[in-house]
């Protein structure tokens, strides 16, 4: 998931010392510890779709804020929808409020929806909210967060997430291909109690120490605040100079890790990062300290979560745990994963990149 959502977590529940080296399954499991379901297993046969298009179903989408990563769900949802006939009532955003998200719960109800997909901010105020949902019938399709006391198949049709282990796996194999199997790194991880984050960097490390032995981790350490990239990967490069990559548990860290290793001209230092974002996008174009980044695929997940939430409206039995892969993004793949994960083309500043020859149309 995006930094927002790991940040989300920090806020309200408070941090607690999850070391990344904790020993994490060998695959991404459910918060209830679900086996994955792929994502292209979980798609409305033409028959079904006609009877969505018959009973002329209702959606809405409730989204927790607004950025390039849910722009990108809204247009996966939307087109699934499309397909089977479903109108999108409404699209909210709770600006991360858990108060507002409350409301527009409560008052998108009023549109009597038959499907209600939304990604919980706060599990208790959320799950109140929810019942309310649950009691007129309306089927609910979770996004990556399991309210309290919910069960599958009672309360909810599935929860869609990204393939947490696999996103892990992917950073671990491009670390040791730049460094060709040899070297020294650094790992921060997210200093939360929070599962999306804790699979994804927990995988990091476990697939570094067990496929590559000739890769060092020399250090370790928590963030809880992505404000304080920076200063730890600072604190990283003074304590071992010959560190010669360091992994960021998602984008806006990195931007942290790379403004530390500018500012002591350590230009021969390798970032490696989740999510895609401008800033660090544009970095990796130029050849700069950003040297692979894995990314989520916001789009697929959005159909996703709407065909479980189409499924369940028809009667359909939905699996409780859905996942969508992750893509590898370096230089040479960069604009084309970037249309891919996001569903748009990257930022002008990208495209018109030298090293693209793309002008911008």
């Amino acid at each position: 998931m995006r930094a927002w959502l790991a940040l989300a977590f920090t806020l309200m529940f408070g941090v607690s010392a999850i070391a990344a080296d904790a020993e994490p399954p060998n695959r991404t499991v459910g918060p209830n510890g679900e086996d994955p379901t792929p994502y292209t297993d979980v798609v409305p046969t033409a028959a079904q779709i006609a009877k969505a298009k018959e009973r002329k179903l209702k959606g809405v989408l409730l989204l927790h804020q607004t950025t390039d990563f849910t722009n990108a769900l809204q247009s996966g949802v939307k087109d699934a929808f499309a397909k089977a006939g479903v109108t999108l009532a409404v699209v909210t955003d709770a600006e991360m409020d858990s108060n507002k998200q409350r409301t527009d719960i409560e008052t998108s109800l009023a549109l009597s929806p038959d499907i209600l997909i939304t990604l919980i901010l706060d599990p208790v105020t959320g799950a109140v909210a929810l019942r309310q949902a649950i009691d007129q019938g309306v089927k609910v399709a979770l996004i990556s967060n399991l309210p309290q006391g919910f069960a599958h198949g009672r309360d909810y049709a599935g929860i869609v997430t990204d393939d947490l282990f696999a996103m892990g796996s992917s950073v671990a194999e491009m670390m040791a291909d730049r460094l060709d199997g040899r070297g020294k790194v650094a790992l921060l991880y997210h200093d939360a109690n929070y599962y999306v984050t804790n699979q994804r960097d927990q995988a990091v490390a476990s697939v570094l120490k067990k496929k590559y032995p000739g890769i060092e981790i020399v250090v370790e350490r928590g963030i809880a605040n992505p404000a304080d990239g920076e200063t730890l990967a600072g604190a990283i490069m003074t304590q071992y100079p010959d560190v010669q990559a360091i992994y960021a548990p998602w984008d806006t860290i990195a931007e942290g890790v790379v403004a530390a290793a500018r500012a002591i001209d350590r230009n021969d230092l390798m970032v490696f990062t989740m999510d895609i974002g401008a800033n660090n996008g544009l970095d990796l174009a130029k050849g700069g300290n950003i040297a692979g980044i894995v990314a989520d695929l916001p789009y697929a997940l959005g159909e996703a979560v709407a065909n479980v939430g189409i499924l369940a409206a028809l009667g359909e039995r939905t699996p409780p745990f859905v996942v969508v892969p992750a893509i590898k993004i370096d230089k040479a793949n960069l604009v084309e994963a970037w249309q891919e994960s996001l569903n748009q083309r990257p930022p002008k500043e990208i495209l018109t990149h030298p090293v693209f020859g793309v002008m911008e149309s």
